[in-house]
C-alpha cells in the first residue's frame, strides 16, 4: 500500500496502526473460472504471469475435505506471482468443492485471499479460524507438505479467507503446463 494511504487511513482512525494481528499479511489472491486457460491468458494480458498450471487431484493431494468430512476432489490450479502477491487461478474439474459452488452461485469471479498469519504453525491458524467462529469448509496437502485450508468466512465477510503453509525448503515441482508457452 501506498505510504501515504497508510498515513491517511492510520490518522482516519485516531492513529491506530493495524488491529487484530491473527490474519497477518495477505500472501495470495485468487479467482475461481470455467475455463483456466481463458483468464490466464486475460491475466496476461494485464501483466499478471508467467502461469504454472498443475493439477490437484488425490494422486498429489492428500487429506481432501469438504465441509469436514473426506471428500476426494480435482481441480486445474494456475499460480503467478507479481511482486511479493501470489495470484492462483482454480477451474474445479470434479468432485465437491466449495470452488464448484462459488461457481454455481456467484459465476466466475473473486473467490478468496490468503493470509500468512505471521507465519504460526498451520494447526494452530486452523485452531484460531475455528475459535473465532469459522469452521474448514475445504482443506487438503499437496505434495504432502503445501496444507491449505478454506474457512467458512463468506457470511460474515462477503468472501472466504485462506490460510496455506509451505515448508521453507519448498520447491515448486514441475508443471504441466506454462502461460505463455516456452518456445
Amino acid at each position: 500500500m501506498d505510504g501515504n494511504m497508510q498515513t491517511a487511513l492510520g490518522q482516519a482512525e485516531g492513529g491506530r496502526q493495524g488491529g487484530d494481528p491473527f490474519l497477518g499479511n495477505a500472501v495470495e489472491i485468487a479467482l475461481v473460472t470455467r475455463d483456466a486457460r481463458r483468464t490466464i491468458a486475460g491475466l496476461w494480458a494485464l501483466g499478471i504471469g508467467p502461469w504454472r498450471i498443475y493439477t490437484f487431484d488425490p494422486t498429489n493431494t492428500t487429506n481432501q475435505t469438504y465441509r469436514g468430512r473426506p471428500s476426494p476432489f480435482v481441480m486445474k490450479v494456475c499460480f503467478a506471482a507479481v511482486g511479493q502477491m501470489i495470484w492462483e487461478v482454480i477451474e474445479p474439474i470434479s468432485g465437491d468443492t466449495i470452488f464448484s459452488e462459488f461457481l454455481d452461485s456467484h459465476g466466475e469471479g473473486l473467490h478468496h485471499i490468503a493470509y500468512d498469519c505471521n507465519g504460526s504453525p498451520f494447526e494452530e491458524r486452523v485452531a484460531e479460524f475455528e475459535r473465532r467462529g469459522f469452521s474448514m469448509i475445504q482443506g487438503g496437502s499437496w505434495m504432502g507438505q503445501n496444507h491449505f485450508a478454506f474457512f467458512g468466512t463468506e457470511e460474515s465477510t462477503s468472501m472466504v479467507f485462506e490460510t496455506y503453509f509451505f515448508p521453507d525448503d519448498w520447491v515448486y515441482p514441475e508443471p504441466e503446463g506454462l502461460y505463455p508457452s516456452e518456445g
